[in-house]
């Protein structure tokens, strides 16, 4: 009798077949034109494309944010489409944690209130765990946690925003243009940091961006074009 082999690890995200269609007026627009994807546990990976590529729509769906027009999401083994609205949102509690171009911090709140209202609202204990305090000081933020949005510079919101998507140690990161808006310097500083979190956590993480340069920190490079892997 055979040994039994290594357990077979299913991928972390699935897509088959994605499609979406936009309906502006009388015009369809395909956003998304068959999409076959998958992204393995604690990869790091990077989706590549123009403005209109279609990324950022791949974006909102896996995030559990809008629905496909056709196809398959599988996120930990859970099929999206099966999910209630009140399923969803808990996947964007526990299991998806998001960081946003604009960052999104809530301007009149710290930047330790900021981080801490997510932790309320998946229904964690709002105190900061001794390892969480060294993953705030691996992104050089622990003594701004007092500080305002106002008072942070682009690049330390940016790492706020990043805690905040980290903190309730969801299986998967999902990073929208997260240096869109940040200087060269932070911008390497930043993405440096994300790919430290990946090999140091297993981190799954999945960074949409336009800019070759922030793909080549990723271990992976995918491409879209016009709604299609290429």
């Amino acid at each position: 009798m055979s040994e039994p082999g290594p357990p077979i690890i299913s991928p972390i995200i699935q897509v088959q077949g994605l499609t979406k269609v936009y309906h502006v007026g009388d015009v369809e627009v395909n956003a998304l034109r068959g999409v076959d994807l998958e992204i393995a546990r604690g990869e790091f990976v990077a989706i590549v494309g123009a403005s209109g590529s279609g990324k950022s729509t791949l974006f909102h769906i896996l995030g559990g944010l809008t629905p496909p027009t056709a196809g398959k999401v599988l996120i930990a083994g859970i099929d999206l489409a099966g999910m209630t609205n009140a399923q969803r949102t808990n996947l964007r509690k526990t299991t998806v944690g998001f960081v946003f171009q604009k960052y999104n911090l809530l301007p009149t709140l710290s930047a330790e209130d900021n981080i801490k209202i997510v932790e309320y609202i998946g229904g964690r204990s709002t105190a900061f765990t001794p390892e969480f305090q060294e993953v705030l000081k691996l992104l050089g933020i622990l003594d701004r946690m007092k500080h305002k949005p106002r008072a942070l510079s682009g690049g330390q919101q940016q790492r706020v925003a990043i805690a905040r998507g980290i903190v309730n140690q969801p299986a998967i990161l999902l990073a929208d243009e997260p240096t869109g808006n940040l200087d060269s310097q932070n911008s390497a500083a930043v993405l440096k940091l994300m790919k430290d979190l990946n090999q140091r956590t297993g981190q799954t993480i999945l960074m949409i961006t336009h800019d070759p340069e922030a793909a080549a920190y990723a271990s992976r490079s995918v491409h879209i074009r016009d709604g299609q892997i290429v």
